[in-house]
């Protein structure tokens, strides 16, 4: 078959699993990720240990983790996921108010965060991002937990950043890409691309949601 005239249907779906305790939100959640050509629900569960169940059993590329779940929450779900599948992408949805635990997630192996009542745009965004090997935070997310940053002196842990490796943190907290960051900074990527690889190894972190959970445990956002 010629290449050009391969439909999205004719290309191999992202198969996706959704763990959420609400069937009136998963079920939504599915007709409308079923909407897009390029997505295929896989499987539904309704916590952590009915997941584990579905994925061994289940090819699936992406999963949607909900944090609170009866029986087995979403922490160790996710967890105990990547050691069945290590491969598979999963996104945590998130309600206001349990930034206490996106750093567990990060720790566990999540790659994205979503609020539960993001726009489904946004979810594709997520989706796709998680695939190409990104990691993402819904940026209406980014923007509440923003907006808790107080002016205050850095902890120890973080006194061996210098100036412009604090200012680069922050504009990473505010989701902002590298280029971002260089345009608004007047600097070239590159140099915020070797700031940010300063700032991966100076507080251990394994990528761009583990600095911004980074801020968070070190008191940098308030939660």
């Amino acid at each position: 078959m010629n290449r050009e005239y391969i439909t999205y249907y004719e290309m191999e779906k992202i198969r996706i699993l959704i763990a959420d305790d609400h069937q009136l939100f998963r079920n939504g959640l599915k007709i409308l990720l079923d909407a897009f050509p390029e997505f295929e629900v896989a499987g539904e569960a309704s916590n952590g240990e009915e997941f584990l169940k579905l994925l061994a059993c289940t090819p699936a590329e992406v999963a949607l983790m909900d944090i609170n779940m009866p029986e087995m929450d979403g922490i160790e779900a996710t967890r105990k996921a990547l050691r069945i599948k290590p491969d598979i992408d999963i996104i945590a949805l998130s309600m206001y108010g349990e930034e206490e635990y996106y750093y567990k997630m990060v720790d566990a192996g999540a790659k994205g965060f979503l609020l539960k009542d993001s726009d489904i745009s946004e979810v594709k965004d997520a989706i796709m991002t998680v695939r190409k090997g990104g990691n993402y935070f819904s940026q209406e997310l980014l923007y509440h937990v923003i907006q808790k940053i107080k002016n205050r002196e850095f902890e120890s842990k973080t006194a061996n950043l210098s100036k412009r490796e604090k200012e680069i943190l922050f504009k990473i907290c505010e989701g902002l890409s590298n280029q971002e960051i260089a345009e608004t900074l007047f600097i070239s990527k590159r140099t915020v691309d070797k700031h940010r690889a300063n700032l991966l190894g100076k507080t251990n972190s394994k990528n761009t949601a583990s600095l911004i959970l980074f801020a968070i445990k070190n008191k940098l956002i308030e939660i």
